[in-house]
């Protein structure tokens, strides 16, 4: 490797693990303050909100790295370009093309990462999550009851709590509709509530304090209601946990390839399901991609940077995340409603700023720039070319 391309790879480095650290910090804040909740008030250990933490961790790098690599690119030759060092470069007889190996090699290794994370890290971390919730659902089964909030964790009962104090552990204002026993679905009302499990039986009982039950029979049109100041229920979470395991083994974020592509050629199954599971799989070597599209786009836009580089710099990267993520997003949607194929829907982004990276390192190369009436032309020509494919 020649000294230019070392130097131009240490001018990327600190601002891409900088940017890497703050980007996956933030995104892993707004998770943070909730794990944090069921840590001090739930009575979740430490040990199980770390591991969270740490299972998260491959999704979100999945969107960090490739645009910190693009912020890094921008503000690391929008500095060289700033000082005339682009410039002492080419005066030296280097093309930009030439300065493209080094962003070459940083975005090969970022897409090996991220393709690394997208095809096997993120799924086995997705569903290692949802068993670790799963365990801590067992040892306290408070964790997943939320205030205002319809709860169906337990088989049978459908539980309603006005209010939970920051303790956790009590229920106010508790609205309970108990369909175990389909002839006879009763409603219960009490003042309090309160959750006393037993994670080794996996049995909980729900203490009612203060209230009623109001038992209306259809068949014989007759009304009871029974008051109490105490009054225990049984519930069984082990069977909850046992249909909810059932229902939801694997989803389509925690499938590898070959499951995808095992269900996706599978017989019978609904259309719809399959076309999410085809949207899943194409996605995992979409989002990769990013990586080298950023790469591309960087170079162009980086080295037009001459003043005020930071600012600029990542106001740029800004807007370019936006638009191709709004562009996949797009997408996305509409090939999961049907309205397109999944390959028009979520390669043709990947397509179009390939095209937009390739059109901008041209001419950047050749230093020319792209005025509005030039950019107004071809628009023009694009429609005409659309308007006669169509």
């Amino acid at each position: 490797m020649k000294i230019i391309d070392r130097y131009i790879l240490r001018e990327l480095s600190f601002p891409f693990f900088m940017n890497l650290g703050i980007m996956t910090f933030v995104l892993l804040l707004g998770k943070i303050l909730q794990l944090m909740d069921l840590m001090v008030n739930k009575g979740v250990t430490v040990s199980a909100i770390v591991r969270l933490i740490f299972f998260l961790m491959p999704y979100f790098l999945l969107f960090t790295i490739p645009i910190s690599l693009l912020l890094a690119i921008l503000a690391g030759l929008g500095r060289l370009s700033a000082d005339n060092e682009i410039t002492v470069l080419k005066g030296a007889g280097l093309s930009l093309y030439r300065l493209l190996y080094p962003i070459a090699l940083a975005s090969g290794l970022a897409f090996l990462i991220t393709l690394s994370l997208s095809l096997f890290f993120v799924p086995a971390s997705n569903y290692a999550t949802k068993n670790l919730l799963f365990t801590v659902l067992r040892q306290n089964a408070s964790v997943g009851i939320k205030e205002k909030v319809f709860n169906d964790n337990f088989k049978g009962l459908l539980l309603y709590a006005n209010h939970i104090p920051a303790n956790g552990k009590s229920m106010e204002g508790v609205i309970i509709s108990d369909n175990r026993i389909s002839r006879q679905p009763s409603t219960i009302f009490a003042d309090r509530a309160y959750l006393i499990s037993d994670p080794e039986s996996l049995l909980v009982s729900l203490r009612l304090e203060e209230g009623s039950t109001h038992i209306i029979d259809m068949k014989r049109k007759s009304y009871s209601k029974m008051d109490f100041s105490s009054y225990d229920i049984n519930l069984d979470l082990e069977s909850s946990l046992g249909e909810i395991t059932k229902k939801s083994a694997k989803d389509s974020t925690e499938m590898t390839p070959a499951e995808l592509i095992a269900n996706i050629a599978s017989p019978g199954g609904q259309e719809a399901v399959k076309r999410e599971l085809s949207v899943e799989l194409n996605k995992k070597f979409t989002m990769p991609l990013t990586c080298l599209i950023f790469g591309l786009l960087g170079l162009p836009v980086g080295v037009r940077v001459k003043k005020s580089a930071k600012a600029r710099a990542f106001t740029m990267g800004l807007i370019i995340v936006l638009l191709y993520y709004l562009a996949q997003l797009g997408g996305t949607a509409l090939t999961e409603t049907g309205n397109i194929s999944v390959w028009l829907g979520l390669w043709f982004p990947n397509f179009l700023f390939t095209v937009a990276g390739f059109y901008l390192l041209h001419t950047a190369a050749q230093e020319r720039g792209m005025s509005i009436d030039d950019f107004r032309g071809r628009l023009s020509s694009l429609r005409q070319w659309l308007g006669r494919s169509g």
